[in-house]
């Protein structure tokens, strides 16, 4: 009897120490949130241990999204010196894609007739490129799945492939020969090309009024002279500059430019444009209905 009131005292005694320790013990495991109490860490991304919020250490931030630019490679070139704009090697694949937008904006010299066609070209998109029809000028560049650049040294000629839309290819010729005369009005004109320092320069002329001249749907007429710029300023960036002469639908000269970006691996691949077309709202636009009579569909 007495040696079991020994084991009941001490349980009592066992108990009462842990209910009086529990506060402190659980204060010191308690999570942010509350005044006085310590976040827990936990290990980032870099191995450097991470306090709640995304903090890292001095080692430098732990999110992925965060990290810094891996800077682009040099400029490839061929062993006369001139920048390369396609693939440096013949076994590296790559196609360079750039985004939407206009040349033309607030400041272009429209005649009239030009920017009402233009207003109403941004509200009835009837453009030739969504009925499989190739687009000269810019328009070329702002393809689905992107461009591929091919040169051809031996054969003084650089060829630029559409991947999608009417998945054709314009030719620019680099063998310092002048446009040929009576040239019939195309798609894609006439292409002469020639290097000014590390700047392709390619003429082009001879165009039909087939086309829109860049996405946003920029008149122009078959006086259209167009001047490009080609400057590839390091691997991965490739520098396009348009300067516009067509005194039959501006009141004078205008220039733009945007940007291209390399991306290494995808090439040209099996593209049938009229299985393809997954832009149907753009064949009619706001209207109802469109005029099939023709034979040829605009």
């Amino acid at each position: 009897m007495r040696h079991r009131l020994m084991i009941v005292c001490s349980a009592l005694v066992l108990a009462l120490t842990t209910v009086l320790a529990a506060p402190s013990f659980l204060k010191a495991q308690a999570p942010q949130g509350q005044a006085g109490q310590q976040a827990p860490q936990v290990q980032g991304q870099q191995g450097q241990r991470v306090g709640q919020g995304g903090q890292a250490g001095a080692r430098g931030r732990g999110g992925r999204g965060n990290q810094p630019e891996v800077p682009s490679k040099p400029t490839p070139r061929w062993p006369d010196g001139h920048p390369q704009i396609g693939a440096p090697t013949a076994a590296e694949h790559g196609i360079w894609g750039s985004c939407c937008g206009s040349l033309s904006n607030a400041s272009t010299p429209f005649q009239p007739w030009a920017k009402a066609l233009l207003d109403y070209r941004r509200n009835n998109e009837f453009e030739p490129h969504t009925r499989c029809k190739p687009s000269g000028g810019a328009r070329q560049f702002v393809t689905p799945y992107g461009t591929e650049i091919v040169e051809l040294p031996d054969l003084q000629k650089v060829l630029i492939f559409d991947i999608g839309g009417p998945h054709t290819f314009r030719t620019i010729y680099m063998d310092g020969k002048p446009h040929p005369k009576d040239l019939v009005p195309s798609y894609y004109g006439d292409s002469r090309g020639h290097w000014e320092g590390d700047s392709l320069v390619v003429d082009n002329t001879g165009f039909n009024e087939g086309f829109w001249m860049d996405r946003a749907g920029s008149p122009h007429t078959e006086k259209l002279h167009y001047t490009e710029k080609f400057t590839r300023t390091d691997y991965n960036t490739l520098k396009y500059e348009v300067t516009v002469d067509d005194p039959g639908a501006y009141t004078g000269t205008w220039s733009n430019s945007f940007q291209m970006r390399w991306q290494a691996g995808p090439e040209l691949f099996e593209y049938v444009c009229q299985d393809n077309n997954f832009a149907p709202v753009l064949l009619i636009g706001s209207e109802t209905s469109v005029d099939r009579t023709s034979i040829i569909v605009p």
